[in-house]
């Protein structure tokens, strides 16, 4: 497996106005307001506008964003240029199809499903029937691992399906808007709770799993191109409008196995930054 991962450690010193609004009475109170539906779709018309591209040489600036590893187009607006497509030259895809690829850029954690169907991150604890609206689903991942990639917006934010298989059932599950910044997860179900997309796949490779795609502050939508049939590995599957926002695959037990070096960073703290394609593990049993 790729080793030589970098890292990024995982930090509540967000700022102050973060702070204020996870931490602070008040702040909480206005909270409420600032993460529902209404406010964020009032922010997607703006970013939709043309008066929004004057928000793009600053937003490359400020994330010292490699602009040379993406397709060279006109950008009709902010939202246009955040969905901006790469090169395909700019990734690096393995061939080997018992190797699990990161579905998308992101900084990587890792977790331990738990015979309850839980998992835990920090002070936040999820349950899978929450997560993915279902009882009887969550069964299926007892034992298991999640795997979460959280995007920032340096990211590239398409993401695409890891392997071949048949999409067995999409849906979407409506939600507030949290951050997802580590300040929100650690103090509040965010993943539960926010707007999301879940779509449960067999794969060829890698038993059933679930791919959750989930919306956060400021995304004003998740684009997922199809609900049924098959899929390859490396076909697009969607992606988000502005906004910070999350992919977790979730895996059956002895179906995977996740690199250590991500399960020891997860453990120290630390999440790992991978992009689009890098190998974060393989199939159980298999070699890589």
């Amino acid at each position: 497996m790729e080793k030589h991962f970098k890292t990024k450690s995982i930090t509540e010193n967000d700022s102050w106005s973060l702070n204020f609004l996870y931490k602070n009475p008040i702040g909480r109170f206005i909270l409420k307001g600032l993460i529902q539906p209404p406010l964020t779709k009032v922010a997607g018309a703006y970013l939709n506008s043309s008066l929004s591209k004057a928000m793009i040489n600053p937003f490359i600036q400020k994330n010292e964003l490699q602009m040379d590893e993406y397709e060279p187009m006109v950008y009709r607006s902010f939202n246009h240029f955040f969905m901006r497509e790469i090169k395909p030259e700019a990734r690096v895809l393995s061939q080997e199809k018992t190797v699990l690829s990161a579905p998308c850029d992101g900084k990587v954690t890792v977790y331990p499903i738990s015979a309850d169907q839980t998992f835990k991150i920090k002070r936040s604890e999820y349950a899978l029937s929450e997560l993915l609206d279902s009882t009887s689903l969550a069964q299926e991942w007892q034992g298991g691992c999640a795997v979460i990639f959280r995007l920032t917006p340096d990211d590239y934010h398409h993401y695409y399906y890891i392997d071949e298989g048949t999409i067995l059932a999409q849906q979407e599950i409506a939600g507030v808007f949290h951050t997802v910044q580590p300040i929100a997860v650690h103090n509040e179900p965010v993943f539960s709770s926010n707007a999301r997309e879940v779509t449960i796949i067999e794969t060829n490779h890698f038993g059933k799993i679930a791919q959750i795609e989930v919306g956060a502050l400021m995304v004003g939508k998740i684009k997922n191109l199809k609900k049924s049939g098959g899929c390859q590995r490396f076909e697009k599957k969607g992606w988000f409008e502005f906004g910070g926002s999350t992919v977790i695959l979730l895996f059956q037990e002895n179906q995977v196995t996740i690199d250590p070096d991500i399960w020891s960073n997860t453990e120290n703290n630390l999440e790992t930054i991978v992009k689009f394609g890098q190998i974060v593990g393989k199939k159980a049993g298999g070699q890589a």
